[in-house]
């Protein structure tokens, strides 16, 4: 059975090296993308639902006019009884929505959840696993984090060497400044709905919550030219989305 790296085990284990406190990015007070036209839209009402959503790792329900994901693959099984192994994994639930450049907004609310986040692949891509090209991720500790994994902690070439121990320092220093981590300046309500934003342009993504600017990474895996697929995932048991919306997107005047 082929390896997901999505569970919170395996986000621990992979997680890049983020920039220090004191040297992360400035956030820009701008938006960095300009939305163009609207290529999507979802406020999960009534019994049917755009053709365009599909299952990755199912444990997703269209719940009370919300979406509802909550992840039962919380801990590695080892294959026994003639079953083969089952990994920990996030609940993810995906969006055939290709993109470039683009601006996603989402309505989230974390409930009972560890993460929640908004994620873009390329599943022609190899060199990275599962085609994983980046994602943005509200934590429930109050933090939000944005990741390159194409060039970063989900590299097909990264991961190989971090298996290897003569390899793991200079894996450790190709992965410096593929991710940043960032504090927010008021605590994460778990029952509270926030508006979550991720701008991508170029190889630069920003992420804002009810408007606010919260996070900010310029890293070359993000400009990846083909994103075939937005994907939502859950860490932990029970957290929302609702109200999804995305626009193809230009970089804002004055971005390259």
């Amino acid at each position: 059975m082929k390896k997901t790296w999505f569970g919170i085990a395996a986000v621990l284990l992979f997680t890049s090296p983020s920039f220090q406190a004191a040297d992360l990015p400035a956030i820009p007070e701008q938006p960095i993308a300009n939305k163009k036209e609207l290529l999507f839209s979802d406020n999960f009402k009534g019994a049917e639902h755009p053709k365009e959503w599909h299952r990755v790792v199912d444990t997703f329900v269209f719940e009370n006019g919300m979406l509802k994901g909550s992840q039962t693959r919380d801990k590695d099984v080892p294959a026994a009884d003639g079953k083969p192994a089952v990994q920990a994994h996030a609940a993810v639930f995906g969006l055939d929505v290709p993109t470039k450049d683009s601006v996603v907004e989402v309505k989230v609310k974390l409930a009972g959840a560890k993460f929640i986040s908004v994620e873009f692949d390329d599943r022609k891509f190899t060199g990275s696993h599962y085609g994983h090209i980046c994602l943005a991720r509200i934590y429930s500790n109050s933090t939000v984090e944005l990741v390159d994994q194409r060039d970063g902690n989900q590299n097909e070439e990264i991961i190989a060497m971090r298996k290897d121990p003569a390899k793991k320092d200079e894996a450790a220093k190709r992965l410096v400044g593929h991710s940043a981590t960032y504090k927010l300046a008021t605590k994460i309500e778990p029952d509270k709905w926030y508006t979550f934003t991720v701008e991508i342009a170029g190889d630069e993504m920003r992420a804002s919550l009810d408007g606010k600017p919260v996070g900010y990474l310029k890293s070359t895996g993000i400009g990846h030219p083909t994103k075939s697929k937005i994907e939502l995932g859950v860490g932990g048991k029970d957290g929302f989305f609702d109200d999804i919306k995305v626009w193809n997107a230009e970089a804002a005047v004055g971005k390259p």
